[in-house]
């Protein structure tokens, strides 16, 4: 690590020297940061981002970060920015495309929801080519568009560091899609993306066929976000057949997708014959209670790895909720399970009261908490969800990092996944 200096300071002056005002909010995240002990041994990440207090700050702009480069120039220990939720536009993604080829220490790095475009995108895609230092890259909400998420996908073809990317929300299209996943079965360093919510043109579900052919021979990747893609029965069968032969894929998530119950079919001969999937996200699709019972028959008979089952918002009336409900007597593998969305009736609300009462699913573990009004079991929906924590940390120290959180207890293929 280099010798220590006086951030602040440093920033205090390169602004007068730029004959550029002070953004309040990054000179005190810049005092505390001096104040952090453990700076020498662990690093630090400087939170930035726009949205994350309780009182309105000054969102960091293009000028704010050419400032701020400077500063980071001369402190190797800072390992993670977060600049969530603020105003950077191209010209900030050139400044933040310099950074990322002078600076060897920057793991971590937050841009998702600012005003980068494609030629922002291209930039700092450009930098990743020879960075060999960042570890994780949210480029979340950025619209990028396909040619921007084009860059990103060549990048992957030559970038051996980089271990999970989010490039959900960022209008990418099509041919993005077929590119990234045609470089992932090159790419073995690369653990975790989202391609959430591209644009799609066609109904003909391509794009799915061309990553189910990459999940038949990639063997690093740990974590899939496939939401909102119009899968249908035909791309979850393509799915499927592929993790038949793949060992290393641990979260999928199809959320937000066009799957029935007909498609659960093959969901459920995957979980009979899959042995590494701990997380699977089915939230709002129309699986059913056709869909429902397929699941828990596979997890009652077969499966013992599944951890996490996500049905929120699936039109499940009581008989596929009891029957998930059972399903986690005789599966003691399956924690976590979220049934928030559907039809509730009292035997549901029995059913899971039940599973909490003996101590079978934990208050942490799902997104209802029984209650009695006149002697009857009704359910109440908690704040708890496969996603909770995936863009959001508590500050409190008394939430367990864990805690309904994505990722469960799997282990974290870098200190920022």
């Amino acid at each position: 690590m280099s010798v220590l200096p006086d951030l602040h300071l440093h920033y205090v002056q390169t602004c007068q020297n730029l004959s550029q005002p002070e953004n309040p909010f990054i000179a005190r995240v810049l005092k505390e940061a001096d104040k952090n002990d453990e700076i020498t041994t662990k690093g630090i990440t400087l939170k930035l981002a726009g949205n994350n207090h309780l009182e309105p700050v000054p969102r960091v702009t293009d000028d704010d970060l050419g400032v701020l480069a400077s500063v980071l120039g001369q402190a190797a220990f800072v390992t993670g920015l977060d600049l969530a939720y603020n105003l950077l536009t191209d010209a900030g993604a050139k400044i933040m495309a310099t950074i990322l080829q002078e600076n060897s220490t920057l793991q971590y790095l937050n841009l998702m929801f600012n005003d980068i475009g494609t030629s922002g995108a291209e930039l700092i895609a450009g930098a990743l080519h020879s960075n060999q230092s960042l570890v994780h890259l949210r480029m979340t909400g950025n619209k990028i568009g396909n040619q921007g998420g084009l860059f990103f996908a060549s990048m992957l073809k030559i970038n051996s560091a980089l271990e999970k990317l989010d490039l959900g929300d960022c209008d990418v299209g099509p041919q993005c899609l077929t590119a990234t996943a045609i470089a992932l079965t090159q790419n073995k360093s690369l653990k975790a993306i989202n391609l959430n919510r591209p644009l799609l043109s066609s109904q003909q579900e391509e794009t799915t066929v061309h990553i189910a052919r990459m999940l038949r021979s990639n063997s690093s990747l740990v974590e899939l976000h496939l939401g909102k893609h119009e899968m249908k029965n035909f791309g979850v069968e393509r799915l499927c057949e592929a993790l038949y032969e793949n060992s290393s894929l641990r979260y999928l998530d199809l959320s937000c997708n066009n799957i029935i119950c007909d498609g659960v079919e093959f969901l459920g001969e995957l979980l009979r014959r899959n042995r590494s999937l701990e997380i699977l996200d089915l939230g709002a699709n129309r699986i059913e209670d056709v869909g429902a019972i397929c699941l828990s028959q596979a997890l009652a008979t077969r499966n013992r790895t599944l951890q996490a089952l996500s049905v929120v918002s699936n039109n499940i009336t009581g008989q596929g909720l009891v029957a998930l409900a059972q399903a986690m007597h005789s599966n003691m593998a399956l924690t976590h399970i979220y049934i928030w969305g559907n039809k509730i009736d009292r035997s549901t609300c029995v059913a899971f009261s039940e599973l909490m009462t003996v101590g079978r699913l934990e208050l942490g573990c799902t997104d209802v908490a029984p209650y009695e009004v006149d002697g009857e079991v009704l359910l109440a929906e908690q704040s708890h969800g496969l996603a909770k924590h995936r863009y959001w940390s508590p500050r409190c120290a008394a939430v367990a990092p864990g805690a309904a959180n994505a990722s469960l207890e799997i282990v974290p293929v870098s200190e920022y996944l």
